[in-house]
């Protein structure tokens, strides 16, 4: 769809990570009036929101291994506990959205997509897209996911983004999360990346280290590895990885500019 945008808010920039089940309220409102500001100036630019799960998921997960695969009956509990955490903090976020009068409609994982050894094997997208057409906001996140070699996994947000992208042909993904970008000299940061393309990524990729939170969907590295592997299949895209702590971060990403690092083809 002409100018769709997919955003995702970081896990670690709606919750505290390191609480468990603990968001962070005044961030997630923030973010999505700001959300709110821009579809008020630009009411028929298309719109893909997901957020991460940060406190409300990750912890648990690891806890039970569930990324790993769900055989057990504890390991069955235990993916259970990990639905339940990522839809109370998807509950947050819709309320937040509704509050902003944003017309936002929940697709969950959970509910659509079956996987095979963590890679997705049936998504019906025709009602996500049927959202879009009727003008209104489709939230995904990450959530657990019926697996048919695992039994049971996780898909996270970018994940769900990765698998989309094809599909609708985004103009752009806004990463929005706690770092102002990528970093050169990470865990220094006093060096941060502008572009990100094929031809310098070699130069990068030593710097690049996972996070410090508990995240059982990889760190930057991987971050930055499966989004230049998307901009080469689809040449016009531009991911934008960025910091959502400064008021007024997001809303400028939306509008066209780029706060952060930008990683495209070229």
């Amino acid at each position: 769809m002409k100018d769709l945008q997919f955003v995702k808010l970081g896990g670690s920039l709606i919750t505290e990570k390191q609480k468990p089940q603990t968001p962070r309220l005044d961030v997630l409102q923030r973010l999505i009036h700001e959300i709110a500001t821009f579809r008020s100036e630009h009411p028929d630019t298309p719109l893909i929101l997901g957020h991460g799960s940060g406190s409300y998921g990750h912890m648990a997960a690891q806890k039970y291994q569930t990324q790993k695969g769900v055989q057990t009956r504890e390991q069955w509990l235990g993916f259970v506990e990990v639905w339940r955490q990522a839809r109370a903090l998807n509950n947050l976020a819709v309320e937040a959205c509704l509050a902003a009068k944003l017309p936002v409609i929940v697709f969950p994982p959970s509910a659509m997509i079956t996987s095979t050894a963590g890679q997705v094997t049936a998504w019906n997208i025709t009602p996500l897209r049927r959202a879009l057409i009727a003008g209104l906001i489709p939230i995904v996140y990450g959530d657990v996911v019926f697996d048919r070699r695992l039994g049971g996994t996780i898909l996270s947000t970018e994940r769900l983004f990765l698998e989309l992208a094809p599909r609708l042909r985004p103009q752009r993904i806004l990463l929005c999360g706690q770092e102002e970008g990528v970093w050169t000299d990470y865990p220094q940061r006093q060096h941060l990346a502008q572009r990100i393309t094929p031809e310098n990524f070699p130069h990068i990729m030593p710097a690049l280290q996972g996070s410090s939170a508990p995240d059982v969907t990889g760190g930057m590295l991987e971050k930055v590895k499966n989004m230049l592997d998307l901009v080469q299949r689809i040449p016009h895209l531009e991911v934008l990885i960025f910091s959502g702590e400064q008021a007024g971060s997001l809303i400028q990403a939306l509008r066209g500019e780029a706060p952060g690092t930008v990683i495209s083809a070229f």
